[in-house]
Formats: structure tokens, C-alpha cells, sequence
């Protein structure tokens, strides 16, 4: 490998002169930008602080703005980003091809894709099925430099592997040669089966990525000789703006992963050259894309416009496209509903997706900016339902669920069985277990970490656990040191407490570990483990029956998804759900006062602090 590193240093120092006196022609090129479907078809609602009192999203309004934008600007790349064919009942029982035949409409003509980390959900292999190849089913030009194939699946050996995709492709818009990087995510969805992604690795987040980015941008600039180097990238907006800053040679990077919302373009300066980086990103589920219009003289971006675009119901439908979705909706819905099997756990879909399964007397999602109450990176209400009807149905002291950005928005009222699977996507079963209260702790630290880690190369994906039966204060800060008041000082969790009492880590004995029942996502293919946590003594039996852990299955004794289990505790309830919210709340370890987030660092609203919490 360092022979391969130092060729292209020697390339790109030899051409270096050469290139930069190359004058490009000063032309104009359009980049349409969407990310992050995540298998929404039809529009949802928005309860977050800032909805416009419309519903949003919707493919078939996001290819009305795909036509008028290519109408207005011949000159028009669409480069797609982020999770696609994961999200929802459609795309979850068709692994993946629902969305995936709306998106192969001409109405949308993708030019360019960089896949997110759940289109590996339905393992490796329908990954490189539908994604790699020369006639790929999903024809959206995926790159991706940062995935290899290997064969014994060991990291270090992960860049000697092949890619299955290609690492960047070249467009001729008009008279600008335009390089697309892509990267894919540096981590697969392992809490599905920790061997979701065999046969694949990642280049590992930080110096590992970044000498690879930065060979693929030496290789455009000094090879290719593209005047406009575009990186369209799964690492998430934090990430992405710490790539810009350490990376030269990129001009725009077009972000998915986090959901943030750029409203505004964040433009970063490389803290080598100077160079300007234009780096956006559009939330999820489209309810929001982008529109970059660039001049392009001498190689390098001489103006830029950025606008971002509310995808809401002032939009009209094109109609091609809400027949389609029609179409595919139909075997999922109303008196044409047909049964489906659970490609995860064998589950039969038991009703259609558009029935009513009960009622809520709060708003339910996981959205908050991080300035408000309740940020998402710390909790949802969305969250606090699903934990509660886990902890109830299986009657476990604590109901557990990780820090998932996806989901969907419900407004007060009526819940349909199609918001349960755009909460539950993944087809998990519930079963629940004796942990120690030491491996809850460690769970709460690590994804605190995880999410607020002031060295963002450093998360780990997704947001704080959410819990039912535990509550907790939370000193955002890296400090590891607290007050002498509180009995678990180490770091960011403290007055933590399991129903009311403190959390023990030892018996009395100072020894004997306490446990508590915890309830949480089972999947078959790793039968003792619990929300990838493995649990103490479980074996396996001849029918592939783990011990020491209590599966709910269905009267018949057949597998029961996940989303049926908080139907019958929706049903259980007699009563609009309503949860006791705001279960983490921030403050400071040492004094015991309230405290907050980080203010934005970008001129947008955060969901997740970009750079992590520092004091």
C-alpha cells in the first residue's frame, strides 16, 4: 500500500504545475440534491418546531421539483445520497425494490448516488445485487471509495480488497468536467446480525479515510483533470465539514447521515490552501432538496447559489410517479392488502399498513433541535413509546432502544400501522434478559460518546439510548471527574435510577453484579445477544432456541415483529398513549445545575452538535 500512496504523491507533484495552468472555460452547471428517503413514498407530517402546517415530503412532489428545476437548467446533475431502501413497510417486505422502481422512473434520472449505511440492511449480497455490476437494477451510478470485498474480513487488510462500486465517475455537463467522489458510510447496521456486511469492510473513520480520500482527489485533480470535484458522501454533516477542513482539492460535498437541514450552505475553509468548500445537507424522508448552482472558471467554483427547498403540499404531485407509488401501495393497503412475509424474522403482516391500531394524546417523533426541549440527540417521544410498550409487553424493569435517526413524524391523534414500521423497520423481535446494572451504564456512556465526542472521527452513529424504567442526568461535557455528591461520577450519566431507585452496579458482597430485567430488539441470526449485547450464560439449543432469554411470540408460538408487540400494548392501553417525557435531563455533574448543548456552530439549526460537546 505505500507503494501505491507514494506514486500518486509523485503524480500529483510532477502535474501540479502543469494543471493549475490549465484555464478552464467559465460555464454554469446545476446540481439537484436529495438524501435520505429512507423508503418514504407517500408525504408525512411535521410536528417539529418548524412545520409550516402542511404535510411534507412525498416522491412524487420531489419529482414535480427535479422537472421544473431541469426545465429551468438544462445544465442539471442529480446526485442522490444517504439511506434510501430502508424505512417503511414497502421497502422492508420488498427488500428494498418499492422504492427502488419508483426511483428507475425517467422522472428522476438519478446521475449519481452515494449509498448510506442501511442499504446494507438486507445483507451484503443484496447490496452488490442491486448497487454494483455493470446493469445494476438500481442504475444510479453508486459510487463509493471507502467499501471493499474481502474474504477474511479483517480491517487491516481492507483496501488490498476490489470495491464493488466504483470510487468516483466522471460527468460532461456542457463544457464542465465534473469528478463525483463517492463514500458510503464507515460502518454497517450490526445491530440486525453482526454479519450483515460479510464479505465487505469500511476504511475506518479518520486517518485511514482521509489518506484514501485524499488519493481519489489527487487522482481527479491530476489525472482525470475534472474542473469541478463534487463529493457526495454518507459520513454525516460533522464529519463531512471536518473532511473539508483537512482534505484540499473538494469543492462541494453534498452530506447525508445526520438529517441535519442547511437551510443556509456551510462553507468551510481548508486550513491548508484556503480553498472554499461548499458542504450541504437536506434532512430526511424528502421533505427537503437542494438546488447549487455553480460558475465554474479556470477549475475552480467562481460564484455559487444555494437554495433550499421545502418539499410540502403546495407542490403539486406529478402524476406518472403518485400512480406508480399508488400501484405499489396497493398490495400493502385497504381491501387489496395482501399477505407479506418479514424478510427478518419469517412474521406474517397482519393487517394492512393504513389501519388504525390506536390513538396518542402527544406528538410522536424524534426530531428536536438541539437548542430546544428534549433534543433528539438525547431522547424522543417517539423513542419513550416504543421503550414503554417493550418494557410492558415483556414485563422487564427497563425497556431499551438505541438511538435510531430514523422514524416518522405523528401528529395527535389516530396511529396507522405503516408509523409503527417507519418507527420499526428492520423486522426486530422482543425478548428481554438479565443484564447487569454495569453493562446499562457502559451502554448509556458509549453512546453518549458516541453522539457528543468533542473528536467527531470518533461517533459511532445514531443517538443516546432511549429508555422506559430508567431515568438519568446527563453532563454533556468530557470531564470525568464529578462532585462528591453523586455516586456514579465517571463519565457523563449520573442519578441514574431503575424505577425510581438508584442504579446498582455490585451487591452488597461488592462482587455479585445486580441485574435487571431489560427488554429490547432479538434478531435470529445473533440468538444471544439482545440489542448486540451478548448476555451472560445464553447457549443455544438444537432448534437454535437461546436460553436465558424470554422471546414474545405469538399465540400459535410463530414469530411476532416487533411492531405487533407495541400494537397489542397500544391496544392494552384503553386509552390514548401518552408518555412521561423528558427521562434524561441536562446537567452540570459538578454543581448539579441545569446546563445545556452547544449553540450552533454553522448559521443552521442542529440536531447533534457538529462538534460534539466541549466545554
Amino acid at each position: 500500500m505505500k507503494y501505491k500512496y507514494l506514486f500518486f504523491a509523485l503524480l500529483s507533484a510532477a502535474m501540479a504545475t502543469t494543471i493549475h495552468a490549465h484555464a478552464g472555460d467559465n460555464d454554469e452547471i446545476t446540481i439537484i440534491h436529495t438524501g435520505d428517503f429512507h423508503g418514504h413514498l407517500i408525504p408525512r407530517a411535521n410536528v417539529r418546531s418548524d412545520n409550516v402546517g402542511r404535510k411534507e415530503g412525498g416522491l412524487a412532489r420531489v419529482a414535480t421539483v427535479i422537472k421544473k428545476i431541469r426545465e429551468e437548467n438544462k445544465n442539471a446533475l442529480l446526485i442522490h445520497t444517504g439511506d434510501t431502501i430502508q424505512g417503511g413497510a414497502e421497502v422492508m417486505y420488498t427488500r428494498g425494490q418499492a422504492i427502488v422502481d419508483v426511483l428507475n422512473m425517467p422522472e428522476f434520472g438519478i446521475d449519481a448516488f452515494a449509498p448510506g449505511n442501511w442499504e446494507f440492511v438486507y445483507g451484503s449480497q443484496r447490496f452488490v445485487e442491486l448497487f454494483g455490476g455493470a446493469t445494476p437494477p438500481a442504475p444510479w451510478g453508486a459510487v463509493a471509495a471507502n467499501v471493499f470485498t474481502t474474504t477474511d474480513g479483517v480491517v487491516a487488510s481492507c483496501s488490498s480488497g476490489t470495491r464493488p462500486l466504483p470510487a468516483y465517475k466522471i460527468k460532461m455537463v456542457n463544457k464542465v468536467k465534473v469528478g463525483i467522489l463517492g463514500l458510503t458510510t464507515d460502518r454497517g447496521p450490526q445491530v440486525v446480525g453482526s454479519s450483515v456486511t460479510k464479505g465487505l469492510c469500511f476504511l475506518k473513520n479518520g486517518t485511514e479515510l482521509d489518506t484514501e480520500i485524499a488519493l481519489q482527489v489527487a487522482q481527479l485533480r491530476d489525472v482525470e483533470r475534472v474542473n469541478l470535484l463534487v463529493m457526495a458522501s454518507e459520513m454525516g454533516l460533522a464529519n463531512n465539514i471536518r473532511i473539508a477542513e483537512s482534505i484540499d482539492g473538494i469543492d462541494v460535498i453534498l452530506s447525508s447521515d445526520m438529517h441535519e437541514e442547511t437551510g443556509t450552505a456551510i462553507v468551510i475553509t481548508n486550513t491548508t490552501s484556503g480553498r472554499k468548500t461548499l458542504v450541504v445537507e437536506e434532512g430526511q424522508d424528502g421533505t427537503m432538496m437542494g438546488k447549487l448552482t455553480l460558475s465554474v472558471k479556470n477549475n475552480a467554483v467562481d460564484k455559487w447559489q444555494w437554495k433550499a427547498i421545502n418539499v410540502n403540499d403546495s407542490i403539486a404531485e406529478n402524476k406518472n410517479v403518485a400512480a406508480k407509488i399508488t400501484q405499489i401501495r396497493a398490495e400493502f393497503t385497504g381491501n387489496h392488502y395482501a399477505d407479506k412475509i418479514n424478510p427478518f424474522n419469517g412474521a406474517s403482516l397482519k393487517r394492512p399498513i393504513d389501519a388504525i391500531v390506536g390513538s396518542t394524546a402527544v406528538p410522536l417523533h424524534r426530531s428536536n433541535f438541539s437548542d430546544e426541549n428534549m433534543p433528539a440527540v438525547l431522547e424522543g417521544s417517539s423513542h419513550d413509546f416504543l421503550t414503554d410498550a417493550f418494557k410492558a409487553m415483556t414485563g422487564a424493569e427497563i425497556g431499551a432502544l438505541r438511538g435510531f435517526r430514523y422514524g416518522t413524524h405523528v401528529p395527535v391523534g389516530d396511529i396507522h400501522y405503516e408509523d409503527l414500521f417507519h418507527f420499526m423497520p428492520i423486522g426486530p423481535q422482543i425478548a428481554s434478559a438479565k443484564l447487569s446494572g454495569q453493562a446499562i451504564k457502559n451502554q448509556i456512556e458509549n453512546a453518549a460518546d458516541g453522539a457528543l465526542n468533542p473528536d467527531v472521527s470518533k461517533w459511532t452513529g445514531g443517538w443516546l439510548y432511549n429508555f422506559s424504567g430508567v431515568t438519568m442526568d446527563l453532563d454533556p461535557y468530557p470531564s470525568l471527574t464529578g462532585g462528591p455528591a453523586y455516586p456514579l461520577t465517571s463519565g457523563r450519566a449520573f442519578n441514574i435510577k431503575v424505577n425510581g431507585a438508584d442504579l446498582v452496579l455490585k451487591k452488597a458482597d461488592g462482587v455479585t453484579n445486580q441485574t435487571y430485567t431489560y427488554a429490547s430488539y432479538w434478531y435470529p441470526a445473533d440468538p444471544c445477544k439482545i440489542n448486540t449485547i451478548d448476555i451472560p450464560g445464553c447457549t443455544v439449543d438444537a432448534t437454535g432456541a437461546p436460553s436465558n432469554i424470554t422471546l414474545l411470540k405469538d399465540v400459535g408460538g410463530m414469530p411476532l415483529d416487533g411492531t405487533e408487540v407495541v400494537v397489542n400494548y397500544l391496544q392494552s392501553l384503553g386509552a390514548p398513549v401518552n408518555p412521561v417525557l423528558n427521562r434524561i435531563t441536562l446537567k452540570d455533574k459538578n454543581t448539579g445545575l441545569a446546563t445545556t448543548l452547544p449553540a450552533a456552530k454553522f448559521g443552521n439549526k442542529e440536531l447533534q452538535p457538529l462538534r460534539g460537546a466541549q466545554p
